[in-house]
């Protein structure tokens, strides 16, 4: 089981909570909004060093307010290679809708070559509308976001797997036909192609849709699953499925396994402290930031309208019922706490999922100052990591 750390992109912040300052009223100076560049470095080297495999980075645009300020994974990776020896970097995911397949195709294959084989690929289909529809495309709950997504990764896959291709389907016809000295165009071939291939991809699972899931398996894709109260049903349905695709004959699935959680990486919020209590005292407000955030993006399908209004008011949200992290801490979502707490929760996990490929120890908590998130990965790399070494 490796083990990995999530980074968003955001940068620190003070005034925070429901009682802090609003998300609509933060405007943070390019400067500090640039600051996501050494603070990822900072990460990574920390990261390099204790013996992690990969740190993940979210694809972001035009977030003024400072929580998500990377807007090429592929391009900061680089960057992130030539200041580390054996980590890799990955992708969590960059946002397919926003490109166009052949761009990304280019851009990963690029990347893959200069660090040397260090990057890992994921995908998602996007949730921001201010982010998908400034670029041109359809927001995730639309179903022409789903559309376009499918046939956008089949372009992907056909580019870095075939020597050359051609595509013709509702939004791409590949390669254009245009005149080509004396004839016509057509196939293409990208260029470079990866430096090692099959692309291992990965993509979050959060409703288990059965056509997300089957379109996963077809494609060979792994699967991103958040920690807490679903994970298990989640695993399970995704064990079936690979078995069900086994039986059909139409892909082989053997290399993944059978084990509960193989093909899948669990992504958890940890952050370290003494003692339990004081771990959840100071995860409290960094929660709270993360609500006022996504509460109204969508991201808490469970909150009712008025729950979601009262994100925006901090003696409203105080009387809401909203949930808090001590909810997060007992579905575990969260592991908080002291090293030995938060090793014998994961060791749980491990026993619960034999097969979990990867467990990501950041899922991204936006208020939580970078200066806690490096105390943290150094915190855990010395007295957590080493646990699990050694039981391999």
């Amino acid at each position: 089981m490796k083990f990995d750390y999530f980074y968003g992109g955001h940068v620190a912040m003070d005034d925070l909570g429901f009682a802090g300052r609003p998300v609509d009223e933060r405007i943070e100076a390019d400067e500090h909004l640039a600051s996501v560049f050494a603070e990822a470095r900072a990460m990574a080297e920390l990261m390099d060093a204790a013996g992690y495999d990969t740190l993940w980075l979210a694809e972001h645009h035009f977030q003024r307010e400072g929580y998500g300020g990377i807007p090429n994974i592929p391009m900061l990776a680089v960057y992130l290679a030539q200041h580390t020896q054996r980590l890799h970097l990955g992708s969590m995911f960059n946002t397919v809708p926003t490109w166009h397949p052949l761009r990304l195709a280019e851009d990963f294959a690029l990347a893959d070559i200069l660090t040397e084989g260090r990057f890992r690929f994921g995908i998602g289909r996007g949730y921001i509308g201010r982010e998908l529809a400034t670029l041109g495309a359809p927001l995730e709950g639309d179903p022409a976001n789903r559309a376009l997504f499918e046939e956008q990764v089949e372009i992907l896959f056909k580019a870095w797997n075939e020597p050359s291709f051609a595509h013709c389907g509702p939004h791409y016809e590949l390669p254009a036909k245009v005149a080509h000295r004396r004839g016509t165009l057509e196939e293409i071939t990208l260029v470079p192609r990866p430096r090692n291939r099959p692309v291992e991809c990965w993509q979050p699972i959060f409703s288990a849709n059965p056509r997300g899931i089957a379109f996963m398996i077809k494609h060979g894709i792994k699967g991103v699953v958040p920690g807490g109260g679903r994970a298990m049903e989640i695993a399970a349905r995704w064990r079936d499925e690979l078995a069900r695709a086994g039986r059909d004959a139409e892909m082989s699935v053997a290399s993944i396994g059978d084990a509960l959680g193989a093909g899948l990486a669990l992504v958890l919020q940890v952050h370290l402290a003494d003692t339990q209590e004081q771990a959840i005292r100071e995860a409290g407000v960094w929660f709270e930031e993360q609500l006022k955030v996504l509460a109204p993006l969508g991201r808490m399908p469970a909150l009712t309208e008025a729950q979601i209004a009262a994100t925006y008011d901090g003696a409203a949200a105080a009387q809401a019922g909203l949930p808090t992290v001590h909810d997060l801490v007992r579905e575990g979502a969260w592991l908080c706490g002291p090293p030995e707490h938060v090793a014998a929760r994961l060791a749980e996990i491990q026993a619960q999922l034999p097969g979990l490929e990867r467990v990501t120890i950041g899922a991204g908590a936006l208020g939580i100052p970078p200066e806690a998130i490096r105390q943290t990965i150094e915190w855990f790399g010395r007295d957590v990591l080493p646990q699990f070494e050694e039981a391999s």
